[in-house]
C-alpha cells in the first residue's frame, strides 16, 4: 500500500516538473500593455476590478448551498434506503428538519424577499 502511494506521489511530482520544464523551454512571454488592463468583453471596464458584492447576496448563496447539499445527500440516501430501513428514514427526516429550520430562519430574515 505504501509503495503504491509513493509511486503515485513520485509520478505526480515528475509530471509537474516535466510540464514546468516544457513551459519554460517553449518560449518566453512578451510583455504587452493590454495584458495588464482589466477588460470586459473586449472593452475596458468602467468599474474597479475589486468590486464588493452587496451583503444581501450572501443570503441567496447560503440558501442555494443548503438546498444543493440536500440534493447531494439525498441521492446516496435513496440508494441505501432499502437496506437500512426505518433508521435511514429517521436520519433523513432529521436532516430535512434542520434544512427546514434554516429555510425558516432565512425567510424570517427576509432572504426570500424580492429586492
Amino acid at each position: 500500500m505504501n509503495g503504491i502511494l509513493l509511486g503515485l506521489a513520485l509520478g505526480v511530482i515528475g509530471l509537474v516538473l516535466s510540464l514546468y520544464a516544457l513551459s519554460s523551454t517553449s518560449g518566453r512571454t512578451r510583455p504587452e500593455a493590454g495584458k495588464d488592463v482589466p477588460a470586459s468583453s473586449g472593452r475596458l471596464s468602467r468599474n474597479p476590478v475589486w468590486v464588493r458584492y452587496h451583503a444581501r447576496y450572501y443570503g441567496y448563496a447560503l440558501l442555494f448551498l443548503a438546498f444543493d447539499m440536500e440534493m447531494a445527500y439525498m441521492y446516496p440516501w435513496a440508494v441505501v434506503y432499502r437496506q437500512e430501513g426505518l433508521v435511514a428514514l429517521l436520519d433523513m427526516g432529521v436532516f430535512l428538519a434542520i434544512l427546514f429550520l434554516g429555510l425558516l430562519y432565512g425567510w424570517s430574515q427576509g432572504a426570500l424577499r424580492r429586492q
